[in-house]
């Protein structure tokens, strides 16, 4: 049984392939079926290790990005687009998978036409509440769709459309609650709140976070994930705003959040500020936490607000439009729920209904039926 796995351009499209994988290789082992070969075509590998610590080969193919603002490079990514796709068709014509399983994104361009071309059964996958530019094309073709949100069925042909929720991890559904305000060295007693702005951070949530900063320290412990590259600059103007504050130690700014630090921190988290990025929704409604959603105005489609629409409909989340984000009103509304224990109670429920946590496991199931048959 040969499975190739293809998507790219962020972790958004990276790690629920990942936790696939996971899921493919949990059921084939459990119920004794034909152990996977597992294959991951892109641009780059984004994750090695966790591609190594699930068995998955990483095919190499260039792949062109098309922007939406005008750019020398997509012009040159034209040429790029061509040379990958005759590139992952004599590479997928060499591996010839039983079938395709594509989160989108440009780095799934290229294997996702030579599915096409060769025939191969294709699964995709829609992360977001409307489609972007590569499962728009894919899904008039592809064998079956899952999405992430129940909004996003409109865009595909309903009798092969399932609502699915997103692929989450199994190492990131568990937090770690456990001796976790002493690591932090945070008072249990203090309310804690979490900032993620995805994994390259958030310039406007920063901006505003460090504007009140004063403030909030004042009522919350605040973990801070600023992103790679805005930590230096975030930390220095932090250090001098807090540096007369009694209650500077109670901000914590980390670069980038790996798995267990990730987990610690949700799990210390009583709240949690974010971006609507499909990832990030999905993962913070299977920890139950409340949050304040933040969407990207200009994102691909307005999908990120309409990520945010679609889970405040839940009751789970507030959501800040950009023009709205003000310190002032950030600040009131933190305040307002913190102090609200009925609402974050229903808030936490709201979130664990809207979750769906069995999404990998079902998403799998679906390949492995597909390929099982495609191999006879």
């Amino acid at each position: 049984m040969k499975i190739l796995l293809t998507g790219g351009g962020s972790g958004g499209h990276f790690y629920p392939l990942i936790a696939v994988a996971e899921e493919l290789n949990r059921i084939t082992h459990e119920e004794k079926l034909v152990t996977p070969e597992l294959f991951f075509m892109s641009d780059a590998p984004y994750d090695q290790k966790a591609l190594f610590d699930n068995d998955i080969v990483f095919k190499k193919v260039p792949a062109g990005k098309l922007r939406r603002y005008v750019s020398i490079q997509n012009f040159f990514d034209i040429f790029k687009t061509i040379w990958g796709t005759i590139h992952a068709f004599f590479t997928v014509f060499a591996i010839y998978p039983d079938v395709i399983f594509s989160k989108g994104g440009y780095g799934s361009f290229p294997a996702t036409l030579a599915a096409r071309i060769l025939r191969i059964p294709l699964i995709i996958h829609e992360s977001d509440s409307v489609p972007g530019r590569a499962n728009a094309w894919a899904g008039k073709f592809a064998t079956r769709i899952a999405v992430s949100f129940s909004n996003a069925v409109q865009y595909f042909p309903l009798k092969k459309t399932a609502w699915t929720g997103n692929p989450v991890r199994n190492e990131v559904k568990t937090l770690l609650r456990e001796g976790v305000h002493q690591l932090l060295h945070f008072d249990a007693k203090v309310p804690t709140l979490l900032v993620l702005g995805g994994s390259q951070g958030a310039q406007l949530l920063n901006n505003t976070l460090l504007d009140v900063l004063n403030e909030l320290v004042r009522e919350f412990q605040v973990i801070h994930q600023t992103g790679p590259n805005n930590f230096k600059e975030v930390s220095n103007v932090s250090s001098v705003a807090l540096q007369d504050n009694q209650f500077k130690n109670r901000y914590r700014p980390f670069s980038y959040l790996d798995t267990e630090t990730l987990k610690m921190a949700a799990g210390a988290a009583d709240i949690i500020l974010s971006r609507a990025g499909a990832g990030a929704i999905s993962e913070i409604a299977i920890w139950g936490k409340p949050s304040i959603i933040v969407p990207i105005t200009d994102s691909n489609g307005d999908h990120q607000r309409k990520n945010a629409i679609e889970y405040e409909k839940s009751g789970a989340c507030v959501v800040i439009e950009e023009g709205n984000l003000k310190p002032h009103i950030l600040f009131a509304d933190l305040k307002r729920l913190i102090e609200d224990k009925s609402l974050l109670q229903k808030m936490s429920a709201g979130a664990q209904q809207f979750a769906k946590p069995d999404a990998a496991e079902k998403v799998a199931r679906g390949i492995i039926a597909i390929a099982l048959k495609h191999e006879n």
